[in-house]
């Protein structure tokens, strides 16, 4: 990119070249066109480009039965797209995407020859999703112009769109693809050329808690499901959205992720998913992956989604003395006044709920039941008025009448209660620390701004929070308090806090002086 190119959103008169023709592709050119900017689609096999220009035709059609583009639309924007044969006649460019295979050596390849075919204005992007920015470009003569657009899928629907900078890339590079991409009505998030980038970097640990909690015997995927969902907010549980995406597919970026990393234990793939993905059962697209699908060539009884577990029916107790600040979950004294149980309340100690039988009713902390006489630990939630399941979790050695109570008092509240396994940190909780602390170890790092970060999570995967503000309700001690409990019980170096989230935890002692 030359020194006078403007840093504003590419014109609309000005053409757009995508090269790769699959989904990705004309998802990519499906947005460019509706945003008004003449289409160029070029794929290396033959005759694709013209098959992408007729679906195209197809999903223009599609918008206007939806009433989101009117006939006239639709033909202005057919006489826009053009499939091209040849890559030279992509040469009146502005800017040219890329979403070919995902393969380092075709990328550069290709790159390398439209450096030859375009003008020196051109803005170069790709569409890569696990592959380093810095590397696509490290073969280009003029690396500065070269920026990453991952759209997600499908791009057209998706509003969030990751706007990577290499190592080399001109900071008016980054920022005209970061204007168009929000002319084109996206949501653009701008980061750093890092593993993952910010959604697939931070993601990470939302499906590897959950394949941890499972393969440590702690609760069924429907069950880990149904408590992220139903307690912590999430629109989908991790085993659910794994066999939609693929566990093919997700198992290939986790180990990208973790090996781009230098296989850092933060980022340990998970051997229950490696062994899905080895047995081909590679979720919907197969008919089975953690949960079974109805296929044409299986019975549809086969295919019943496995229930979570639920506690049946037991009696609340009277009264419970609430023993110290219970954080997060303080809303439960309110609840449980509400609900007609007696509450004393206890300002020193704990934080725990006495319960009737002497037995104690404990947040997650990253600890495990058998260290104690009697605890029962209960799981974080999103909102715990709002959450429809609370977990909790007990050992072998906690008694029974402390588990019926704590179960009981949950019911009293109107929520469904699984009682999983002595797993320390539960399941929302230490999936939460653990988002948490990755999101403050990417802003330390310089990877992308907190309102960024927190954007992408919302955007790209729907979370209920961004991991930032999720820190910020929580408290600064919280999440480190969490994971060096965990660390301490599980001393990998998987939970060990990170810098990042030592810091703010001693910023907040020093303010609060202890």
């Amino acid at each position: 990119m030359t020194e006078t190119a403007s840093a504003s959103a590419i014109a609309p008169s000005r053409t757009v070249a995508v090269v790769g023709t699959g989904t990705m592709g004309q998802g990519i050119a499906q947005v460019a066109l509706v945003a008004g900017h003449p289409v160029r689609l070029y794929d290396a096999v033959p005759g694709r480009a013209r098959e992408a220009a007729e679906a195209l035709a197809g999903r223009l059609d599609r918008l206007v039965e939806k009433g989101r583009l009117d006939t006239e639309g639709r033909e202005a924007a057919l006489a826009r797209l053009h499939p091209a044969e040849e890559l030279a006649e992509l040469a009146d460019s502005a800017l040219v995407v890329e979403a070919v295979l995902e393969q380092l050596p075709v990328k550069q390849e290709l790159f390398g020859a439209l450096e030859g075919v375009v003008g020196e204005d051109c803005l170069l992007a790709t569409n890569t999703s696990s592959l380093s920015v810095t590397a696509i470009a490290g073969a280009l003569r003029h690396p500065g112009r070269f920026v990453g657009l991952h759209f997600f899928n499908p791009a057209p629907l998706l509003p969030l769109v990751e706007v990577v900078s290499g190592f080399a890339t001109d900071e008016a590079a980054a920022t005209r693809a970061y204007e168009t991409a929000k002319a084109w009505g996206k949501t653009p998030v701008r980061c750093t050329d890092t593993p993952g980038f910010i959604v697939n970097r931070i993601a990470r640990p939302f499906y590897a808690e959950a394949f941890a909690v499972h393969e440590e015997r702690g609760a069924d995927p429907a069950t880990i499901d149904a408590v992220l969902r139903e307690c912590g907010g999430f629109r989908m549980g991790p085993f659910e959205l794994t066999d939609l995406i693929g566990q093919d597919v997700n198992e290939a970026v986790t180990r990208s992720v973790w090996e781009s990393f230098f296989q850092s234990p933060k980022f340990t793939p998970s051997l229950a998913q490696r062994r899905l993905v080895e047995s081909g059962l590679h979720g919907r697209k197969s008919g089975r992956g953690w949960y079974a699908y109805e296929t044409p060539g299986a019975p549809s009884k086969e295919a019943v989604r496995p229930e979570p577990h639920t506690a049946p029916p037991a009696k609340a107790p009277a009264a419970v003395t609430v023993v110290g600040d219970l954080g997060p979950a303080r809303e439960l004294v309110a609840m449980m006044t509400e609900a007609g149980i007696d509450v004393t309340t206890v300002n020193e100690g704990g934080p725990y709920i006495e319960l009737p039988g002497d037995g104690q009713l404990v947040p997650a902390d990253g600890k495990t039941s058998v260290e104690f006489a009697d605890v029962v630990y209960f799981d974080l939630a999103l909102d715990y008025r709002g959450a429809t399941r609370i977990a909790l979790s007990a050992s072998e050695d906690t008694s029974e009448r402390a588990v019926t109570e704590a179960v009981g008092l949950f019911q009293k509240l109107g929520k469904e209660v699984s009682v999983i396994g002595d797993v320390p940190g539960m399941i929302v909780a230490r999936t939460v620390a653990m988002l948490v602390d990755f999101a403050a170890d990417a802003v330390a790092r310089g990877v992308a701004s907190p309102e960024d970060i927190d954007t992408a999570m919302r955007l790209g995967v729907n979370y209920p929070l961004g991991p930032v503000e999720w820190n910020r309700r929580l408290g600064q001690d919280w999440a480190y308090d969490l994971l060096s409990a965990l660390h301490e019980r599980c001393p990998t170096g998987r939970y060990a806090p990170s810098l990042a989230l030592y810091r703010q935890a001693y910023a907040g002692d020093e303010e609060t002086g202890s």
